[in-house]
């Protein structure tokens, strides 16, 4: 038999027809719902009188417009959400799951929170399935072995109607990571590591997995982490090997199998792992030694250097057309060719996001935070759990009382200022350091300069009031 690639085997696993233009309709395992991409797929059920087909393999809640402010008053009463498109999108998703009798997360429910939290957290995500969702980073649950993607407004309207979806085969590549992380370098900096080794288009057309010791080593939420910004290299989605660590996460959680339907499963959750000799159409090895603590100078994710390091020099580029991409991102960003990274200061940060808000990121953060205050230059600093439970999580740590202390917000769970899409925006010109995924021109508000980091390496920009090596916050090295 002609060994296989993981991404091989899922895809092979799903393949429900294939057509002679090179296109194949694919089984949908599981299908995760919000309230942006989901008002017109269930407008055209309605429209064709269409039922939703497999409710039971489908989960909603909201979580991109969501305020992240508290949600009910002193006695226990909604406060109803002030903007007015938000207020509309999230009416439209109650009243439209239910109607299609799809499962239903509320605003305030412990279980509710960023979609790429919750599915995870309660099993909904498994090795070796199908995922999608209205949203670009749903690669994260890649990290568990499913193959997941982002899908658009159609295509969640036929998954909806059909569990099904047409979609061309990629390729796969390979991204091996050998060797021993140092000290203060997190899962994030790895993917950024990534990101700036092969480019934000260095992956389309591809699957990712992700492989070698570095990665072996990582608990779930590391890997969550990487998976998650899969789609910031170009990647049609990322993947890691099932093994007992994703066994050991995934055991008992609400959605995952119980009993003898767990044993059967994990029986075949052993088998996703790709065979000896499969041939991947891409490889990329990295030293894990060369990765550092990092961030981004620029407006893509590729435009990344160490905390130690500087933005690029004009001088030093000889492409014309790259050096005047260069030019444009540092004058939006307002740095200097050239000026040193712990040089540039910030007046906000954002502790949150699919990327970085589970509670392995709030804990490393309030490891640096921990007996420190913010600088007295920042001007906003908020903390936003990935979900409800998380939330809960920290508040039995004392982890809430930490970031309070030292002077940050602690907010209900919600995609909150990764997006520029609800209450929570970084004014014009204002420099946020930031644990999401993405630093594009205005992303996190009009005009907003985005340097995106670890959960630690924000804490400790909070603290300096400046970009910072975590490095000098954390003490002895490991």
């Amino acid at each position: 038999m002609t060994a296989r690639t993981l991404y091989e085997k899922i895809w092979d696993a799903h393949v429900v027809s294939s057509r002679d233009d090179g296109t194949s309709l694919i089984y949908i395992d599981r299908h995760l719902v919000h309230e942006v991409s989901s008002a017109q797929a269930f407008e055209g059920l309605r429209k064709a009188g269409l039922p939703v087909r497999r409710t039971d393999l489908t989960l909603a809640m909201p979580d991109h417009n969501v305020p992240t402010t508290p949600r009910v008053d002193a006695s226990g009463a909604l406060i109803p959400v002030e903007d007015p498109a938000s207020a509309a999108q999230l009416a439209a998703l109650e009243a439209n799951v239910a109607e299609f009798g799809v499962p239903f997360f509320t605003a305030t429910s412990p279980e509710q929170g960023i979609v790429h939290v919750v599915g995870p957290e309660q099993g909904f995500t498994l090795p070796g399935c199908t995922l999608v969702c209205g949203d670009s980073h749903t690669a994260a649950h890649g990290a568990l072995g499913a193959l997941a993607f982002g899908i658009g407004t159609t295509e969640v309207e036929h998954v909806l109607a059909t569990q099904t979806l047409r979609m061309a085969r990629s390729k796969s590549m390979e991204i091996r990571v050998e060797g021993r992380l140092g000290h203060g370098v997190s899962a994030k900096d790895v993917i950024l590591a990534v990101i700036a080794r092969i480019g934000v288009g260095g992956g389309i057309g591809h699957v990712i997995e992700y492989r070698g010791s570095a990665f072996e080593g990582m608990t779930i939420e590391e890997r969550l982490t990487v998976s998650n910004m899969s789609i910031e290299a170009g990647a049609r989605a990322g993947l890691f090997a099932p093994d007992e660590t994703t066994f050991a996460y995934l055991k008992g959680r609400p959605m995952a199998p119980k009993g003898e339907q767990w044993e059967r499963a994990v029986a075949h959750w052993r088998t996703l792992r790709s065979d000896d000799g499969a041939v991947f159409d891409k490889s990329v090895v990295i030293d894990a030694a060369e990765i550092a603590p990092s961030v981004t100078w620029g407006t893509n994710p590729e435009q990344v250097v160490a905390i130690t390091g500087a933005a690029p020099k004009l001088e030093d580029i000889a492409d014309e057309g790259r050096r005047a991409a260069v030019a444009r991102a540092l004058d939006y960003m307002g740095i200097a060719p050239g000026q040193a990274m712990e040089e540039v200061a910030v007046d906000h940060v954002f502790i949150g996001s699919c990327t970085n808000s589970r509670i392995e990121d709030l804990r490393a953060a309030a490891k640096v935070l921990e007996g420190r205050h913010l600088s007295e230059r920042i001007q906003s600093a908020i903390v936003v759990p990935g979900s409800g439970l998380v939330k809960l999580m920290a508040e039995a740590e004392g982890l809430d009382r930490i970031f309070l202390d030292a002077g940050f917000e602690w907010r209900e769970p919600g995609c909150s200022a990764c997006l520029g899409m609800n209450p929570d925006v970084i004014p014009p010109l204002g420099r946020c350091a930031s644990t999401s995924n993405r630093n594009f021109v205005g992303r996190q508000g009009p005009d907003a300069r985005t340097h995106l980091m670890s959960p630690a390496m924000a804490a400790a920009a909070g603290v300096a009031g400046h970009l910072a090596d975590v490095r000098d916050y954390l003490g002895e090295t490991a």
